[in-house]
């Protein structure tokens, strides 16, 4: 990637928020110095393939990871990826996603080293956020026989992970919203379950429904 930033003092003093203005005129810059339309035609249309819905978490953005460009992939992202009949936010993307956009393709993305996975099976409290992770306490408490023989404390976290990603998956496959595409729009959505290795960058492949 070329930064079109010019070094001085200013670049340096300058805060965080404003830097990350500068960086986007260097981007476009970029862009448009490769192809000259390249934002006109990205503004003409929107037909993704791909439906993402992945963690909130800063280290796995979804285009990065997938050396994906803009246009090419539809976006959702929450703490530790979860898939809920009842959370209006992401079952309007996914209606939109699907009936709209007529996405071939939705990934649920979870990520080794979660936080939200770690907080989950812990005692403490962390305030709102507790609600919100009954949902990961909910898997482990369904899983709990095949987690706690598993004596490597990262190990069991990664285990647990994998199970959360596979019961999102599922819990899409039994959206309303998945199923009336299925009876309607031929064999797509597929719907895929990945894990995001952080320390390697490598997505893992774990499930698929076709």
């Amino acid at each position: 990637k070329v930064h079109l930033i010019p070094y001085s003092e200013k670049t340096i003093s300058m805060k965080s928020y404003e830097k990350l203005l500068l960086e986007n005129k260097a981007w476009a810059a970029e862009k448009l110095s490769i192809n000259k339309d390249y934002f006109a035609d990205l503004a003409k249309n929107e037909q993704p393939e791909f439906l993402w819905i992945g963690c909130s978490d800063s280290r796995v953005p979804a285009l990065e990871v997938t050396n994906s460009e803009p246009g090419e992939m539809y976006v959702h992202r929450n703490v530790a990826n979860i898939v809920l009949n009842t959370d209006v936010n992401l079952m309007s993307v996914l209606q939109y996603a699907v009936e709209i956009l007529q996405v071939k393709h939705i990934i649920v993305c979870g990520h080794y080293g979660c936080n939200a996975i770690k907080a989950a099976i812990t005692k403490d409290s962390y305030g709102l956020i507790d609600a919100w992770l009954k949902n990961i306490k909910d898997i482990y408490r369904i899983y709990r026989e095949d987690l706690d023989i598993i004596s490597d404390q990262q190990q069991k976290l990664n285990r647990l992970v994998e199970l959360n990603v596979k019961e999102q998956v599922l819990n899409l496959a039994k959206s309303r919203i998945v199923q009336r595409a299925w009876t309607g729009f031929d064999k797509y959505p597929v719907l895929h379950g990945w894990v995001y290795d952080i320390q390697k960058g490598i997505l893992k492949d774990i499930m698929k429904i076709e």
